[in-house]
């Protein structure tokens, strides 16, 4: 009888640790699911209707109180396994069954609850987490006030520390964890190099300033308001781009923009229309059909300029320092360019490229590419922290303007300037040391 009494408490002693073991798998492989799931991928399948994605977003939303629980439940289950285990090794093997209890659990949890469900859950994380979610939410609903115990005295360690926690903080924002994921599907090539420049540059947008990308004021086509009708009509009709600043004076003194249509459609009154004459057209004033010139900051974003385009139904601006002198202008197209890339068409100047392959590694670079377009067009990674242009960064690095022929080597890379005009470095080439 007493033989028949001593199986049963061994059989149901086995079946006791075989649960526990399988409540620590669970929790091992819900807490690594739950923690390196992607919000974004659970709220796209809370969005298709799935329970389970829903209730581990709302478990995500206190990754602390989950994070308690989850553990608080799992070393339980272990500690009380580990104890079972121990107490039935002791009445099959005597003293030594101590021992052989601490092997055997080690290598059980390690294997069997620890490894294998980590790594079944890290293979599909989302839907690890959403199958998982219900179980966890109700132990951690059970175990709450004793996490909330738990998290009042680590809470309490950590501030002695100097380290406060909020469960609201995300260690990543959306935008890092977004941009961190592209880069990492273009290096393992699931993301080609095109559409991820395209959405970098979308994220990017709120980062820079019209200042990075504006057309300098000293390359700035303009018409001189004094000028003949018929001289304005050949420079307008000349000109690659159908909106010009019209300056009175001083370059510096926009007083309009003329939009090529607008002239257009009034020299043709003028010569076609009922009240055509040689007079009318004589006293033309561009002036009179040029449109108010829209200035905006130089410390402006390019997020906030695209939207004030649209709002405005403009696509053209020029760009002002905080002293309202002229710096450049900067048009729609520009913006976008930073998001597809180079946008040309039949009547965009065939100008040289601003990079162009030398054949050993390196390329021939216009000096007014920023280093932003180079680092896009090459994969490096230049810094364009002190400087916007790679012309600036050269002579940032270097602390004078550099003459034709003067090499330098900083950041990895060999610069040799190959021309200048006036102060500006005009061309270069660079090519990585390595």
């Amino acid at each position: 009888m007493e033989d028949a009494v001593l199986d049963t408490a061994l059989l149901i002693s086995a079946g006791v640790i075989l649960f526990l073991l399988f409540c620590s798998a669970l929790f091992s492989g819900s807490e690594t699911g739950l923690t390196a799931a992607s919000r974004g991928k659970l709220r796209s399948m809370a969005d298709r209707g799935d329970a389970g994605a829903i209730r581990a977003l709302k478990l995500k939303e206190d990754n602390e109180r989950l994070i308690g629980g989850i553990l608080l439940g799992n070393n339980l289950a272990n500690i009380l396994a580990t104890s079972l285990a121990t107490a039935l090794f002791t009445r099959l093997f005597g003293e030594s069954g101590v021992a052989l209890a601490t092997l055997v659990m080690t290598a059980t949890v390690l294997i069997f609850a620890e490894v294998l469900p980590k790594t079944y859950a890290i293979n599909d994380p989302e839907r690890t987490a959403a199958r998982a979610s219900g179980v966890i939410a109700l132990v951690v609903n059970v175990l709450s006030p004793v996490v909330a115990a738990v998290r009042v005295v680590v809470r309490g360690v950590l501030r002695l520390f100097g380290v406060r926690i909020s469960p609201e903080q995300n260690m990543l924002s959306v935008r890092e964890e977004i941009m961190g994921a592209l880069s990492i599907g273009h290096a393992e090539g699931a993301v080609e190099k095109e559409d991820r420049d395209r959405l970098l540059g979308a994220l990017d947008l709120g980062d820079r300033t019209v200042e990075e990308i504006m057309l300098h004021r000293s390359k700035i086509e303009m018409i001189d308001a004094d000028d003949a009708p018929e001289k304005v009509l050949s420079q307008c009709l000349e000109s690659a781009h159908t909106r010009l600043p019209i300056y009175r004076g001083d370059r510096e003194n926009i007083v309009g923009v003329i939009h090529a249509k607008n002239l257009l459609r009034a020299m043709d009154k003028l010569m076609r229309g009922p009240d055509a004459s040689v007079a009318a057209l004589a006293d033309f004033k561009v002036t009179d059909v040029a449109m108010e010139p829209y200035f905006v900051p130089e410390t402006t974003t390019l997020d906030d300029q695209m939207r004030e385009f649209l709002r405005r139904h403009t696509h053209f601006a020029l760009v002002v320092d905080e002293y309202g002198a002229l710096q450049g202008l900067i048009t729609l197209e520009d913006i976008l360019e930073e998001i597809v890339g180079e946008i040309t068409d039949e009547f965009d100047p065939t100008a040289e490229h601003p990079l162009r392959p030398t054949g050993d590694g390196g390329y021939a670079v216009d000096g007014a590419m920023t280093i932003r377009d180079l680092n896009r067009a090459t994969d490096w990674q230049l810094p364009d922290d002190e400087a916007n242009t790679v012309a600036g960064l050269v002579i940032h690095e270097a602390q004078t303007i550099p003459t034709p022929g003067q090499v330098f080597s900083f950041h990895g890379f060999r610069f040799e300037v190959v021309a200048r005009k006036d102060n500006r470095i005009t061309r270069l080439k660079i090519r990585p040391l390595v």
